[in-house]
């Protein structure tokens, strides 16, 4: 195992320049060939239609909304965390949502190893936590055994095995008459979910700067040494068996996927991919505010994440513009209620900056209450709760019955702030607005 300087860890929308700075978590200096991989790794995220960092000149740059780990091929790790809080904020924290946040998008619920007591423990980069995450499950289903396959062999043996090829046999040519063209079956552990996982191990083993996580994959490694590591990974996990006596591995499924990129929004550009792990802010905080969400309403309650069953209009007989709001709640009723959560520090006190709040996300709201209310109805904007926006903003009101919530939603105690405004079937009671 090679030694490397700890990661450099900064928050979203952090500078990093490739000269002398005040260190923090807003500002870093990075080495310029670090620089430039950020630069070359961003050209590959715009011609997908995202944005990983500004450039401004050849010795500085400001991050997006992405967080995880990236490393680089000169061995600098770049560690980007939440920003959660409107002002302070420490890197434990930090590291901790964004472990609790990656749960919720793979839809794991924490086991008593990942539980809320080891993410507080574990202060580590995020890279780190997954690959400690992927050798436990992995050093847990080894321990209960690996699933083997029956696979047909054909080859040439001096003694009889299995079946003759009497095609084969046949065709010898004198003087081999006394060697034997055998079809058998062998019992072998080579079979996908066991290649991904050994490809998977190499990676950590090569990558892993923790004593404790490379001591267990190199002993891992030694236990699936016949195995060979997966060559055609995409192919390898279509063919990732779901029958019950594959239902162990389910467990190390997710960390799998998750090292050999299968969940990364975005291809990482280039050759060179290291244990970079970058998610947009975006679609974790979406997803956490509906993972809570589904399991506060009542049983029976429709919940769609997102919903794309509508557009904003129609063009020569064909719907255009589909409309897809995060969030659709349907009750037997026939109510509907629109949420969308957006990743955005609101201010409660700067009222005549609108609180942050964005013209667009108005329209966009008011199209979906259009479409799928019908014009009446309930609706809501889910924001992180900081200190400055604690509380429910006052309603707002699009007329003839068609209102707006803008609601905090409190990511360490796993709570939205004024649900209650919505009128929402929750578990156990209906809360009135």
């Amino acid at each position: 195992m090679t030694k490397a300087q700890g990661p450099i860890c900064v928050r979203e929308h952090a500078w990093l320049c490739t000269h002398d700075v005040p260190v923090s978590l807003d500002c870093a200096k990075i080495d310029p060939t670090a620089f430039d991989h950020l630069c070359r790794l961003s050209e590959g995220f715009s011609a997908s239609g995202a944005r990983l960092v500004q450039i401004e000149g050849r010795q500085r740059l400001r991050l997006d909304n992405f967080v995880g780990v990236v490393q680089t091929p000169c061995g600098t790790v770049i560690e980007i965390v939440p920003k959660h809080h409107a002002e302070g904020g420490s890197l434990a924290d930090a590291r901790v949502l964004l472990r609790k946040l990656l749960l919720a998008l793979m839809d794991l619920v924490p086991t008593r190893d990942a539980g809320a007591a080891a993410l507080q423990l574990f202060d580590a980069p995020l890279s780190e936590w997954v690959m400690q995450q992927f050798l436990q499950a992995l050093d847990t289903l080894v321990g209960r055994g690996l699933r083997f396959e029956y696979q047909r062999v054909e080859d040439e043996r001096p003694f009889l095995r299995g079946q003759l090829n009497l095609t084969a046999q046949l065709r010898q040519p004198p003087g081999r008459g006394h060697r034997f063209h055998v079809r058998h079956d062998v019992y072998l552990p080579d079979r996908p979910e066991n290649r991904l996982l050994k490809l998977a191990l190499e990676r950590v083993r090569q990558s892993t700067q923790s004593p404790e996580n490379w001591r267990l994959a190199q002993e891992l490694s030694f236990r699936l040494t016949e195995i060979p590591a997966s060559r055609q990974v995409a192919q390898d996990f279509r063919a990732w068996g779901t029958d019950r006596l594959l239902a162990h591995y389910r467990a190390v499924k997710p960390w799998c996927e998750l090292i050999l990129n299968q969940h990364m929004p975005l291809a990482i550009a280039g050759d060179y991919q290291g244990m970079s792990l970058l998610f947009p802010m975006e679609k974790l905080f979406e997803r956490f505010v509906a993972r809570w969400l589904r399991g506060m309403l009542a049983p029976g309650v429709e919940m769609r994440t997102p919903a794309r069953s509508l557009s904003l209009c129609e063009h020569l007989g064909a719907p255009i513009f589909q409309l897809q709001p995060d969030i659709l709640i349907a009750h037997s009723d026939h109510q509907r209620w629109v949420l969308d959560a957006k990743w955005k520090l609101l201010d409660a006190g700067n009222r005549d900056g609108k609180y942050g709040l964005s013209q667009s996300d108005f329209y966009q709201l008011y199209a979906y209450g259009m479409k799928y209310l019908g014009g009446t109805g309930r609706m809501a904007l889910v924001y992180p709760l900081t200190e400055r926006f604690a509380q429910p903003l006052a309603p707002f009101a699009f007329g003839d019955g068609l209102s707006l919530e803008v609601l905090p939603f409190d990511l360490d105690r796993e709570r939205l702030v004024g649900v209650e405004r919505l009128g929402l079937p929750m578990a156990g009671q209906i809360l009135a607005a």
